[in-house]
């Protein structure tokens, strides 16, 4: 390959090979939009999958299409496609047979084109469209705005080198990000076994069965006690809406299913600040309270159900959040790790709903835990913190590495695409060199 540099690139701030050309991708593919199948044609089962947005990310289809189905919508191995809301993914199609949906188009080479240089090339100009694309609510793309994009494309043969390239070290790379994906997921199924491991007291070796469903078995001195007997549990509110008044001068933090967003990854414990606050007028007019510093809240409802965290500082809530304010026989600790060791149970035990997720208060009340005596409760605390710790930090080391791995293979594709190294000379390294494993 030539390696002479004459012709400006499509961005108009690089050069490319004296063998390559600036072209139009519309000049390069067909584009097919998706079909507007109508709703009714839809079911759980069936023969052809319906590929809509959501179904570029993987997993398994929700949605199939019966009937008629235009021919030129059936995808096959190897078509390329792209999500048209959102943030415009492109997806190299794998999944065999499948009809493609509206607002998803389909792209196929033309005659001296590999496709699969195509698919390496584009994703960099549907991230500048997205980054340029203003919404306040989904962002669009065009089939025009697809077409009308650039890229530098090298001859035939070169480009299936280059794609023959890209395909092997990108797999290579691909392998090592899940391998290591695979590595954290252990250690936060590590994690949360020392969790339950902790609170049912594993070190004691006199034991007995538990009465509890999610506990298999505790330490014989332990009793186990509903939770309303050694904590206070209460609930909040929302200050009527239809009283501006009481939403002037809001000062007091509180505690709604957005906020429950801070502690999700069970590494929080305390939460400080609420980015919603309600005022005194309005704590005054509504069934809300105030709770102390250091009462424990669990999220009954929507996508937060079953997370909880402890009150950095005085703070009401919502309706949609339970409390418990601890006794002197109960650390407000211990219990928020309890009921972190229980989340399982309380949304596959508890929650109803198929999709909106809500643990009834009836049954929050009668939550029961073990209770050991408060020393040895604070020394479950800390062997859980420190053990957390511990594995935390090494599911972080690994993600800072996956996070190398992804940017060495787009610096990669995107060199690669351009012209800027010779495949050939590249062939002979190891492109993953330098990155820990």
């Amino acid at each position: 390959m030539s390696l002479a540099w004459d012709v400006r690139s499509a961005s108009g701030t690089e050069v490319v090979p004296e063998s390559w050309q600036v072209r139009r991708v519309g000049d390069l593919v067909t584009l097919t939009n998706g079909y507007p199948f109508p709703s009714d044609s839809f079911g759980p089962t069936g023969d052809t999958p319906l590929v809509r947005i959501r179904d570029l990310s993987g997993g398994p289809f929700e949605t199939y299409v019966s009937g008629h189905i235009p021919p030129s919508v059936l995808l096959r191995d190897g078509d390329v496609i792209v999500g048209m809301d959102g943030d415009f993914n492109l997806v190299t199609w794998n999944r065999g047979r499948a009809a493609l949906n509206q607002r998803v188009c389909l792209l196929r080479a033309q005659e001296g084109v590999d496709m699969r240089f195509i698919a390496y090339s584009l994703p960099s100009s549907l991230r500048i469209i997205n980054d340029l694309t203003f919404a306040t609510t989904v962002k669009h793309l065009s089939s025009t705005d697809v077409l009308n994009e650039r890229i530098t494309l090298p001859p035939l043969e070169e480009q299936r080198r280059i794609a023959d390239f890209l395909d092997s070290e990108t797999g290579r790379i691909d392998a090592i990000v899940e391998a290591q994906n695979r590595f954290t997921a252990g250690l936060f199924e590590r994690r949360s076994a020392g969790i339950v491991a902790a609170v049912m007291g594993h070190l004691h070796e006199d034991r007995r069965a538990s009465e509890l469903n999610w506990l298999k078995s505790l330490p014989t001195a332990w009793p186990v006690v509903r939770l309303g007997l050694v904590a206070r549990m209460g609930s909040g509110h929302t200050p009527s809406r239809s009283h501006p008044e009481w939403w002037v001068n809001c000062t007091i933090p509180w505690i709604t299913t957005g906020e429950v967003s801070q502690v999700r990854n069970d590494r929080i414990e305390d939460l400080y600040d609420t980015r919603e606050k309600i005022s005194e007028i309005g704590l005054a007019n509504s069934a809300a309270e105030l709770h102390p510093k250091g009462t424990v809240f669990l999220c009954r409802t929507a996508a937060s159900a079953g997370y909880s965290g402890v009150m950095g500082s005085d703070m009401a809530t919502s309706q949609d959040i339970v409390t418990w304010t601890c006794g002197p026989r109960l650390d407000p600790y211990y219990l928020l790790w309890c009921l972190r060791a229980m989340r399982p149970d309380l949304l596959g035990r508890l929650a109803m709903g198929s999709t909106h997720k809500t643990i009834y208060v009836p049954d929050l009340q009668m939550l029961r835990i073990p209770l050991p005596p408060l020393d040895e409760q604070h020394e479950i605390v800390q062997r859980i913190r420190q053990a957390n710790m511990r594995l935390d930090a090494l599911a972080d080391k690994v993600r800072q590495q996956s996070a190398l791995f992804r940017e060495r293979r787009q610096s990669l594709i995107t060199a690669a695409v351009t012209g800027q190294f010779d495949v050939f000379t590249a062939s002979g390294r190891n492109v993953t060199e330098g990155v820990a494993v």
